[in-house]
């Protein structure tokens, strides 16, 4: 069920994107398929929690949020009411932000919902993993399509190994942008074949600390929950400040959502105090 309301998101969403930027009809279809996205959002936080992944469980539920909200805005502000909610900005930002989450979407679900499509890139990137491990010096090897050993330890590849959430990020944020060619395929370069790389390196890291127990018996935590995951956190933002370097119109993007939120939250406090 959970699914199929899944996909009929990604489909709502995909229709508004191609709509005229002005339709109010594209609106309500966009504001439906993001009310759809809030809801495949708030059921995950239950699944990080139980791996005790609460980076994640943070991340879901911030997303859930920020869904609800730009399902409101299109649905209630721009097609019920008809407002003009995005006069500051020279891009339509509903629009921008929809087509950006409907083509990273589209490349990344399926991965996440095909266990052909799964199995495939989880054993591109293990081979790969195996690969730099050897490289640099270290006895690793393939006990299972998607498990490495090294030392006697075991570490299982498992999809969210292969950045392919960051990959569809920033793909679905570069090819919503309408801008020279060059400019979005460089977006590109510096982006996604980097993220691809540091991964990789990424998990040699927690492989070998893990094997080599770096930080005592909660080695594979400590390296996976919170050296990785800071790392790539800061890695995460210094390729983004490229990528907005590149592609200005995306900080456009981002100053609508900004005021949007800004504007929404004035609202809401001048509601509560009676002002309104």
């Amino acid at each position: 069920m959970l699914e199929n309301l899944l996909w009929i998101a990604v489909a709502l969403m995909l229709v508004s994107a191609v709509s005229p930027k002005k339709a109010r009809t594209g609106k309500l279809i966009g504001g439906a398929g993001w009310g759809f996205f809030s809801v495949h959002w708030l059921y995950q936080p239950v699944y990080y929690a139980g791996i005790n992944d609460y980076f994640n469980v943070v991340l879901t539920i911030l997303l859930a949020i920020f869904c609800i909200f730009v399902a409101y805005m299109m649905a209630v502000r721009e097609y019920i009411h008809d407002e003009n909610v995005n006069s500051k900005v020279s891009v339509d930002v509903t629009h921008m932000a929809t087509a950006a989450t409907a083509i990273g979407s589209l490349m990344y679900f399926p991965f996440a919902q095909m266990q052909s499509m799964d199995v495939w890139l989880i054993s591109i990137v293990t081979d790969h993993t195996v690969w730099a491990l050897q490289l640099l010096g270290y006895p690793a090897v393939l006990t299972s399509w998607d498990i490495i050993n090294l030392n006697e330890y075991s570490v299982r590849i498992v999809l969210a190994c292969t950045a392919i959430e960051s990959i569809a990020l920033f793909t679905g944020l570069i090819l919503s942008v309408r801008a020279p060619a060059i400019r979005l395929v460089s977006a590109f370069l510096v982006s996604v074949p980097v993220i691809y790389v540091l991964n990789i390196a990424r998990n040699v890291f927690v492989t070998v600390a893990y094997a080599g127990q770096w930080f005592g018996p909660n080695s594979f935590e400590i390296a996976h929950h919170f050296v990785a995951k800071a790392g790539s956190v800061i890695a995460l933002l210094i390729i983004a400040y490229m990528v907005l370097k590149i592609l200005p119109e995306l900080i456009e993007l981002i100053d609508g959502l900004r005021e949007m939120g800004t504007e929404q939250l004035q609202i809401i406090f001048n509601r509560i105090s009676g002002k309104q």
